[in-house]
């Protein structure tokens, strides 16, 4: 593999310690805010085409974002994965992909999928490592997926959203699309983003009155409904109406695109939570996990 990603957030996001990593993967599907059992892949009776999870860190989210992992074990794995995460830092490319060598994590190496990467790279779509670097959205799903996996083989594309409009979801779902149907593969692709980000520790602060965990919860509801009725457009547009401070909607959106192209007819929510579970005080960020089938 000519190029091996090192972990960005590795001893912040997640533990950096193979052990301890593997333990705290273990509580988030345990935990009483998560499925509360360690799911073994098995053929379901559904077909995921997308899900989207969080992308916190494992003690904020981590329970919410094992609710998607342990359906996704449910219903069959998948041999490819494309990820598709906002871009938080601001560095690349409007749309990244990395088109060949690896991840690593504390749980090994996990390769990029080059010749679906390099299909996928077209028109909106660049090769560019840079936007890559430090960005944690897609990473911190890896270690989940090397968890289910269990010694599986898998790999996986990145792709990394720092434009999030209409026109750009898309482009790039339609793109995605494309390319899984003329694969012989097993392909999901995962959403990675967060909800609603409120309270003194970000630029959004709930009405007066309003606690700022019930504040991301309406505001989330809103979001969440358009998603489950597969509305691209109507999601973005409740963002930007309703300001709703949801990182990854353009990637949301982009896999809600794919996923209808490739026969999706049903979004469900399996589980929402918040930080303020965990980390109760004067701010919040929303959690969802959503199945695409």
């Amino acid at each position: 593999m000519a190029t091996i990603r090192t972990p960005a957030v590795a001893g912040q996001f997640y533990e950096s310690d193979q052990h301890a990593l593997l333990e705290s993967i273990r509580s988030c599907f345990t935990d009483e805010r998560g499925p509360q059992s360690i799911p073994e892949i098995k053929e379901g009776k559904q077909n995921p085409r997308g899900i989207v999870v969080p992308h916190a860190g494992y003690p904020a989210s981590g329970s919410i974002a094992a609710h998607a992992y342990h359906y996704l074990a449910s219903n069959g794995f998948a041999d490819t994965f494309i990820i598709l995460g906002p871009n938080h830092t601001g560095m690349g490319s409007g749309v990244s992909i990395m088109t060949e060598g690896g991840w690593k994590t504390p749980l090994g190496i996990v390769p990029i999928n080059e010749s679906t990467a390099t299909k996928l790279q077209k028109d909106i779509i660049d090769n560019d490592e840079v936007a890559h670097i430090y960005e944690h959205s897609i990473e911190v799903q890896l270690p989940f997926l090397q968890f289910l996996a269990n010694g599986k083989s898998f790999d996986f594309v990145p792709i990394c959203m720092g434009m999030q409009d209409v026109q750009t979801s898309q482009e790039v779902g339609g793109i995605i699309a494309d390319v899984i149907k003329k694969s012989e593969q097993r392909i999901c692709i995962v959403a990675s983003s967060d909800f609603s980000h409120a309270g003194f520790n970000y630029q959004s602060m709930p009405p007066t009155g309003t606690r700022v965990n019930t504040y991301c919860e309406q505001q989330d509801k809103l979001a969440i409904e358009k998603i489950l009725e597969m509305e691209v457009e109507g999601l973005i547009y409740t963002v930007h109406k309703h300001h709703i401070t949801m990182c990854g909607y353009g990637p949301v959106a982009a896999m809600i695109v794919a996923a209808k192209k490739l026969g999706a007819t049903t979004a469900e929510l399996l589980k929402y939570g918040s930080s303020y579970e965990v980390y109760p005080g004067g701010s919040c960020v929303g959690y969802g996990a959503i199945a695409v089938y």
